[in-house]
């Protein structure tokens, strides 16, 4: 589980979690607008839309321990191409790369050996200390990341020159490009040799699987709460610079407040898998979507202003907590929708290939938002966007509710 937990998040750093923590100045040295970054993840979601489906069956027949390791190592090659600075053509192929390197190799692999780990009785745990160790891992190199961009810029970080920004933002894609190529080994080392499974085996692989996926209705309640939940991850990569351009912080404190939501991550999603094999995952869904679209809401309806942090940090870290408590939770629903565990792998690629459309359109849309209504008003827009999402996501959750109540 060490080795999942590190190379789930590894696989990530590069196209997102370096977004993330430092998207104003990514948007200073790469010279792109909103917009423009919107488009290269628009790629990097347009690809892996494309990758999700077929993952799936490569995942139910192939080893995991070999599929991650490439997937790995292939991904943190892109990142070393990412510190030559490349121009924004370089950087749409990169991320159209990074499609295919995380998704189709790698991200139904994870999936599936995280549910063999939990087995039919702690799927919440198995994927709460799955989702809550990779937010551990995100908030550690997060938090290092920032210290060594902050050690190559002046005390006075506004004076840094140009030259000085770009040199520490390189040191830090460096930095999480190694942290890959060393999960790959890890990984390599670390997860055993795939067993032949018997011809009885419940966990052996079955032709047709997709098929019978897809008549299952819990499945496609499954993508769309999944759907609504990604939404509200994306869009957390907005509270970094929401925090630089309505409450005034510099680049560094931004930074720290995209890191601040990172370290939410561990806490909630271990806590909501333990809570959801106690209560039900259906229920801790439910919750968590209702806390994720008040505090949506709040940040909507403009309640912030410069020096008035207090009240941001409250909400901003019970938002945080309900998206990442939804992280952890939106996985182990194939436990109670009652998918067979054979058939994981075309489960994860259905569900994904709908779950993480925000891949391809929340970039462009945050960019169009936040770049024609420059300041607040395009913060608050984002946000709007957030809130309904949670209230379609917290409607297909009380239907998922309703159908596994139901006596098999």
């Amino acid at each position: 589980m060490f080795a999942l937990i590190v190379a789930g998040e590894a696989v990530f750093f590069l196209p997102f979690v370096l977004p993330r923590i430092f998207r104003p100045t990514l948007l200073e040295v790469f010279h792109l607008t909103n917009v423009q970054l919107g488009i290269a993840f628009s790629v990097y979601g347009m690809v892996a839309m494309l990758a999700y489906f077929p993952g799936g069956p490569i995942a139910d027949r192939f080893s995991a321990r070999k599929l991650m390791s490439f997937a790995l190592v292939a991904t943190s090659i892109g990142g070393f191409a990412l510190a030559t600075l490349p121009s924004l053509a370089g950087l749409k192929v990169l991320y159209g790369f990074w499609g295919i390197t995380t998704i189709l190799l790698f991200w139904a692999p994870l999936i599936r050996a995280t549910r063999a780990w939990g087995g039919t009785k702690l799927p919440g745990r198995a994927f709460g200390i799955l989702d809550g160790g990779r937010g551990l891992v995100a908030a550690a190199i997060g938090s290092g990341a920032v210290v060594l961009f902050s050690f190559f810029l002046p005390a006075e970080v506004q004076n840094a020159s140009f030259d000085q920004r770009a040199d520490a933002f390189r040191q830090v894609i460096i930095l999480f490009s190694g942290i890959t190529f060393a999960a790959a080994g890890l990984v390599w080392f670390a997860l055993p040799p795939p067993n032949e499974p018997s011809d009885d085996s419940p966990n052996r692989y079955e032709p047709g699987g997709v098929g019978r996926v897809l008549r299952m209705p819990t499945v496609w309640l499954q993508a769309i709460v999944v759907v609504c939940a990604y939404i509200g991850y994306k869009g957390l990569d907005d509270v970094s610079l929401y925090a630089h351009e309505v409450l005034e912080f510099d680049e560094v404190q931004a930074a720290h407040v995209g890191t601040l939501s990172m370290w939410v991550r561990p806490f909630a999603a271990i806590a909501a898998g333990l809570m959801a094999d106690r209560f039900g995952v259906a229920r801790m869904t439910m919750l968590s979507l209702l806390v994720f679209g008040i505090g949506s809401a709040v940040i909507a309806a403009g309640a912030f202003r410069p020096g008035i942090t207090a009240f941001f940090f409250i909400t901003l870290i019970a938002t945080s907590a309900a998206v990442f408590a939804l992280r952890g939770l939106y996985y182990a629903m194939m436990e109670a929708g009652r998918v067979p565990f054979g058939d994981t792998g075309s489960a994860v690629g259905i569900v994904s290939v709908v779950g993480y459309t925000p891949d391809v359109f929340m970039g462009p849309l945050m960019g169009i938002l936040l770049d024609r209504w420059p300041g607040e008003l395009g913060h608050q827009y984002v946000f709007t966007v957030l809130t309904l999402s949670a209230m379609v996501g917290l409607a297909a959750s009380i239907s998922f509710w309703h159908i596994v109540r139901r006596p098999t």
